[in-house]
C-alpha cells in the first residue's frame, strides 16, 4: 500500500509538469551536462595545442602527442607562420599573380593575365598592377620577347622555373623585388569558383564577343564554327567558373571593353570578388569546402609561397578594407604609359613612351599616393591647359612630371626640352593672369617653383616658333620650366584607375 501511494505522489508530479509544458529537471541537466562536455572538449583541445606547440616536448612524459600527424602539423605551420615574410623588412610584400591556359590549352604557358599585387604593411592598403600582354621587357638571353611569352621560354629552358623567371624580369621592370609568385591555369581557376558557388560581378558596360574561342575547336574548317557569341549585360551578374573566365579572357568586345586594358581590369575585378567569397562567413566555416578548395589549389596553383608565409599573410592583411585597395592599369592611353609599336617581324608590341622603363618604375613606387579629389575637380573645372618644359639635361623628367599633373586634371598640351637646360629651380608662367588661380596654387603644392611675373624674350620666341611649326594648337594657360630640383619628385605618376 505504501508504494502504491508512492507511485501515485510521482505520477502526479509527472503530470502537473506535463499540464505546465515543464519538462522534469533531469532532462534540464542533461543539457547543461551536455554542453559542459562540449565546453570541456574545446578547453582541452585549445590546452593541447597551446601547450604542445609552444613547448619542446623532450623531458615531457607526454611528448608522444606531438608525434601525432596533425598535431605535429600544426605544430610547424605555427612556428613558419611567426617567420617573418620576405618584404616585411621593406614594409611592403608583392606578389605576382599569373594566369594560363594550363594542360589541353593552346600556349598553355602563355600568361594571359599579369598582375603586381603590393601589400603596404604601413597603410593596410593593396594596390593591383596590371600588365598588358603585349609589352615588351629586356630578357638575358632571349632579346626583347612580350612579356606573356617569358614563362614559356623559362619553362622550355628549364622546367619549373617559369614562376621564378618572370619574377625576376617583371622586378627588374618595376624596379623592386617580386617576394613571391602565384601561377593558376584556366581549369583551377574554374574549379575555385564553381566550388565557392559563383561569384557576383558587377559588369560596368553592357558589350558583345562574336569571336570568343571555344576550346578544341581551334583547327575546325569550318571558321565560325570555331568561336562562341558573348553576351554580358550591364549591371550585377552572379557568375560560374566558366563564365566568370569568359569574362575575364574576351579580347574582341565591342565598344569600350574591346581592349586589353579593359580586360585586364575585369581580371582584378574577378580576383576581387573571388577574394570576396573566400573571406566570407559561409566559405571559412565550413570545413570541408576549405578542404576542398586546398585539394583544387594543391593541382592547378604553383607558388613559391609556402603554408606558413600563407597564414601569415592571412594574418597581415585579412582585415583590410575595398576602399583601401588600389587598381591600375598600365595603358596607352594618351594619359598612359605605354605606346605603340611593332618588333622586327610586325608584330604588335607595347613600349614605354619614355624610351625606358623609368616613369613605370616611378609608378610602382608610388602606387599608393592618391590625389585629393577635391583637387582633381578644382583643376578640371578651370580647364587649365599647361605646357611642360625640361629645363636640366635629366632625360624623361619632362613626361614622368606630366603624368602627375594629368592626373589632377591639368590639359597638358606640350611636352618637350627647353631651349635652355640650366634651370636649377622650376619656374611657372602664369599667362592666364590669376584667372586659373585654383590650379596655379595647386601646382605651387606639388612642384617647388617660382612664380615669374613675365615671359623672357627668348621664351616668347620659342612659343611663337613652336605654334608656326604645329608643336602646340593654342596657347597655354601655364608654362611650367622643369630645374633640377625636381629631380625627386615626392608625388606619384599614375596610370589608368579602375
Amino acid at each position: 500500500m505504501e508504494n502504491h501511494d508512492k507511485l501515485l505522489r510521482e505520477l502526479e508530479i509527472l503530470e502537473r509538469a506535463k499540464k505546465a509544458n515543464l519538462r522534469p529537471k533531469r532532462s534540464s541537466f542533461l543539457k547543461k551536462l551536455k554542453r559542459l562536455t562540449i565546453a570541456l572538449i574545446v578547453l582541452v583541445l585549445v590546452l593541447f595545442v597551446f601547450f604542445y606547440i609552444n613547448g619542446d616536448g623532450q623531458d615531457d612524459p607526454l611528448s608522444w602527442i606531438n608525434r601525432i600527424p596533425v598535431i605535429s602539423q600544426i605544430k610547424r605551420l605555427a612556428e613558419s607562420s611567426n617567420a617573418p615574410l620576405a618584404g616585411e623588412d621593406r614594409g611592403r610584400i608583392n606578389v605576382l599573380i599569373l594566369g594560363m591556359g594550363g594542360k589541353n590549352h593552346e600556349g598553355a604557358y602563355l600568361t594571359d593575365t599579369i598582375i603586381v599585387a603590393s601589400f603596404n604593411l604601413e597603410t593596410d592598403q593593396v594596390a593591383m598592377l596590371s600588365l598588358p600582354r603585349d609589352m615588351i621587357v629586356p630578357v638575358q638571353g632571349m632579346g626583347w620577347p612580350k612579356i606573356n611569352h617569358v614563362y614559356t621560354y623559362a619553362e622550355l629552358k628549364e622546367p619549373g622555373s617559369g614562376g621564378r623567371v618572370t619574377s625576376e624580369v617583371i622586378g627588374q621592370v618595376l624596379g623592386a623585388p617580386i617576394d613571391y609568385y602565384l601561377s593558376v591555369d584556366f581549369t583551377g581557376f574554374v574549379k575555385i569558383i564553381d566550388k565557392l558557388g559563383g561569384v557576383d560581378i558587377y559588369i560596368d558596360n553592357a558589350f558583345n564577343d562574336y569571336h570568343y574561342p571555344i576550346l578544341g575547336e581551334e583547327d575546325n574548317p569550318n571558321w565560325d564554327a570555331r568561336f562562341e557569341q558573348l553576351h554580358f549585360d550591364q549591371g550585377w551578374q552572379e557568375m560560374n567558373g566558366d563564365l566568370a573566365l569568359k569574362y575575364s579572357r574576351s579580347r574582341y568586345a565591342s565598344g569600350v571593353e574591346g581592349n586589353d586594358f579593359a580586360r585586364a581590369a575585369r581580371q582584378q575585378k574577378v580576383i576581387m570578388a573571388i577574394k570576396d567569397k573566400m573571406l566570407s562567413k559561409s566559405t571559412l566555416f565550413n570545413p570541408k569546402l576549405v578542404s576542398s578548395l586546398v585539394n583544387e589549389a594543391r593541382e592547378n596553383i604553383h607558388s613559391n609561397m609556402k603554408i606558413g608565409e600563407m597564414v601569415r599573410m592571412w594574418g597581415l592583411f585579412k582585415t583590410i578594407k575595398q576602399e583601401n585597395i588600389i587598381n591600375k592599369v598600365l595603358s596607352n592611353r594618351p594619359s598612359g604609359l605605354l605606346i605603340d609599336s611593332q618588333s622586327a617581324d610586325g608584330a604588335y608590341t607595347l613600349v614605354p613612351r619614355s624610351g625606358d622603363f623609368s616613369e613605370v618604375k616611378h609608378l610602382f613606387d608610388t602606387m599608393f599616393y592618391q590625389i585629393p579629389d577635391e583637387d582633381k575637380q578644382s583643376v578640371t573645372a578651370e580647364m587649365a591647359k599647361l605646357q611642360i618644359l625640361n629645363g636640366t639635361f635629366t632625360a624623361g623628367l619632362a613626361n614622368k612630371t606630366a603624368a602627375v599633373l594629368e592626373k589632377y586634371g591639368f590639359n597638358i598640351i606640350n611636352i618637350a626640352n627647353c631651349s635652355h637646360q640650366d634651370f636649377q629651380t622650376s619656374v611657372v608662367y602664369d599667362l592666364s593672369f590669376g584667372e586659373k588661380k585654383e590650379s596655379l596654387q595647386i601646382l605651387l603644392e606639388q612642384i617647388e617653383a617660382n612664380v615669374a611675373p613675365s615671359l623672357p624674350d627668348w621664351l616668347k620666341a620659342d612659343i611663337k616658333k613652336d605654334i608656326a611649326e604645329g608643336r602646340i594648337t593654342a596657347q597655354p594657360d601655364m608654362i611650367l620650366i622643369l630645374g633640377t630640383n625636381i629631380d625627386q619628385m615626392p608625388i606619384s605618376t599614375e596610370d589608368v584607375d579602375i
